[in-house]
């Protein structure tokens, strides 16, 4: 195990001081659940974001393992019809928006601030809004499966089959509202963190020395602004033909239901680039470490993710050369989907060329990091196949697709944020996650995945459709489904073990102390776990890998205390306002059918957010002081 050093003592935080202008008591419990619900540290609200997230990769994992229940053999009645439909939607629609994309936002908030330098992100306060309206969004979308169904549209929710003429129920009413609230969530994160990046990075650090974690952050929030109001517009004018009979996407009508696929494609796929480019940056950040050299490239690193996130908006209709767009679109968008496939081998050759000839540390956040090279290549390899519309005709909306893009979001996504949280745990909890654990659970990741998906190749190239809840026997797919369900629980048994693991070390594992890897990046120079004010000195960055570099010329040294530190105090108004978002959804929800209940439920959660707006704004700018002769009053 690498050396750890010793815990850098800190200065403490003096009792509250008095705020005028404030509109009531105001919460300052340190301990305790309270603490936690009124919490706007970024920390506290990346742990929260991060527990939230595997909650819900279980929970999506769990509804993956009951249909491969239902396909493992053929003729099965195990789950069928519109259930099989509710379950394969809330799947899709659970692991991305409920589970890889808040796992990165857990990793945005906790390292982001710690790796410029900042004592906290730009507006703390909005910052815990993004997460209780996450929260609001997701319960929202969980709680269709009691009040009548899950939506059952799939992620796409292409019209018409989720108009009100064919899917009358109120399934997609929740799944569009709860996509409208999720995007307010991501859209005010993504304000906050550009501009957290853009405008409190510590003295000296320029924009090529920020870490390439920092980076992918950034391209991957302006993708997220850029692409969220198309998705936005989309999902209002389903819900406004759902509810108020207008015509959007009712062809009878004039509508145009192929309108919905581009509106969603324009999101779609950049949507891909934001759940990938996050991991990315983490790996970005482990390989040097465990190779014990400088990441490889750094320039093509960072302008090869500027240049994806850049083409990400100008491949969208790859996913539609079904359609019958034309030649000349399809040739258009076979040209860039082939070209964005340059800027990704950039980065994997610059990851080899990182790692040849390094001085290689094979522990479990290196495993998963080479993890993620090996597995997210392969998805890419088969995804660039799909530049050429004839084999994307043969293969559209097979399982060849399916194993295509788990290996994208599974092999590559999550390989990537199981390597961060192994990377990070040590500076989250204080304690090493073990390895005794660790890689057993790695070596099984690896093998259950690629046993789960690769034989998905197989049986898609033989012409096995996607979204079916059944199969004959004739067809020929009894063997290979069984074998993939079958993986498919190694798979959910390598989840098992890793959140073991997580809990085992927590409460037993090695002490980490600042700098267990021999970090590169100023989150490294501060003590596990870090104190609410993060630096009790706001570090000067003189090169890239800046704490690194000071370690190798000996110019390291502990922070000292003596400065004044102001801190924002806990809020409940961002609780609140997640509250009144999911009062006003649930009202908008049953607007065709209760017109007077619906819309006074609608208003009374509009005030309830409006109020919680409000009080934020108003209250006063009050902080917490360092008092470096006080001994007590600690913010732990």
């Amino acid at each position: 195990m690498a050396t750890h050093t010793d815990v850098v003592s800190t200065p403490k935080l003096a009792p509250d001081l008095a705020e005028p202008g404030m509109l009531g008591p105001r919460p300052t419990a340190t301990h305790g659940v309270w603490s936690w619900l009124t919490t706007i540290d970024h920390k506290r609200i990346g742990i929260m974001y991060a527990v939230a997230a595997l909650f819900f990769i279980v929970l999506g994992g769990i509804e993956a393992l009951l249909m491969r229940v239902q396909l493992a053999v053929p003729n099965n009645n195990f789950i069928v019809g519109d259930l099989f439909n509710q379950m394969f939607t809330m799947h899709g629609t659970t692991m991305i928006f409920l589970g890889v994309m808040p796992l990165t936002s857990a990793f945005f908030n906790y390292v982001v601030p710690l790796q410029i330098g900042a004592r906290d992100v730009a507006f703390p306060r909005l910052n815990a809004f993004s997460l209780w309206v996450f929260i609001a969004g997701a319960v929202f979308i969980n709680m269709s499966w009691f009040l009548g169904g899950a939506p059952n549209g799939a992620w796409v929710g292409y019209p018409p089959i989720t108009s009100v003429q064919f899917n009358v129920g109120h399934n997609s009413d929740f799944w569009a509202i709860g996509l409208i609230t999720l995007g307010v969530a991501s859209v005010a994160a993504s304000l906050n963190f550009f501009t957290t990046i853009v405008n409190m990075r510590a003295p000296g650090m320029t924009l090529m020395r920020m870490p390439v974690f920092v980076w992918m952050t950034i391209i991957t929030n302006v993708l997220i602004l850029l692409a969220f109001p198309p998705i936005t517009i989309a999902l209002l004018q389903l819900i406004m033909d759902r509810t108020f009979g207008a015509a959007f996407f009712d062809y009878n009508k004039g509508g145009m239901p192929i309108m919905w696929q581009h509106w969603f494609w324009v999101f779609g796929h950049p949507e891909v680039y934001i759940l990938i480019l996050p991991p990315m940056g983490i790996v970005s950040e482990i390989l040097p470490t465990f190779s014990r050299k400088p990441l490889f490239g750094y320039p093509l690193i960072v302008f090869s993710g500027a240049f994806i996130g850049f083409m990400g908006f100008a491949v969208w209709s790859h996913h539609m050369f079904t359609t019958g767009m034309g030649v000349v679109a399809v040739l258009a968008f076979s040209v860039t989907t082939s070209i964005i496939a340059v800027p990704t081998g950039v980065k994997i050759f610059n990851w080899l060329g990182t790692i040849w000839g390094g001085n290689l540390r094979m522990e479990t956040p290196m495993l998963y990091a080479l993890s993620f090279i090996a597995m997210f290549s392969i998805g890419g390899f088969s995804g660039i196949m799909h530049s050429a519309a004839a084999t994307d005709f043969q293969q559209h909306d097979t399982y060849f697709i399916v194993a295509h893009f788990h290996y994208v979001l599974i092999g590559g996504a999550i390989s990537g944020l199981l390597g961060g949280i192994c990377y990070w745990y040590p500076k989250v909890t204080g304690r090493i996650l073990g390895e005794k654990l660790g890689v057993p659970a790695f070596w099984l990741f690896f093998f259950g995945f690629n046993a789960t998906f690769f034989p998905m190749h197989i049986v898609g190239l033989n012409g096995m459709p996607r979204r079916i809840y059944t199969y004959d026997s004739a067809m020929g797919f009894d063997k290979w489904n069984l074998f993939i369900s079958a993986s498919a629980f190694v798979l959910a048994f390598s989840f098992l073990l890793f959140f073991i693991n997580m809990y085992w070390s927590y409460k037993h594992g090695e002490i980490a102390g600042n700098d267990p890897w021999d970090g590169r990046t100023l989150e490294w120079s501060i003590p596990s776990p870090p104190p609410v004010y993060n630096f009790a000195v706001t570090p000067t960055v003189t090169h890239l890998d800046d704490f690194w570099h000071k370690k190798q010329t000996g110019q390291a040294a502990p922070e000292s205390d003596g400065q004044l530190i102001h801190m924002p105090l806990p809020s409940y108004y961002p609780l609140i306002s997640g509250v009144g978002m999911f009062i006003m959804s649930m009202g908008m929800v049953y607007l065709r059918d209760h017109l007077v209940v619906a819309t006074v439920a609608s208003v009374i959660g509009f005030l309830v957010l409006l109020f919680s707006i409000y009080g934020w704004a108003m209250e006063g700018p009050g902080a917490e002081y360092l008092d470096p002769n006080k001994k007590t009053g600690a913010y732990n």
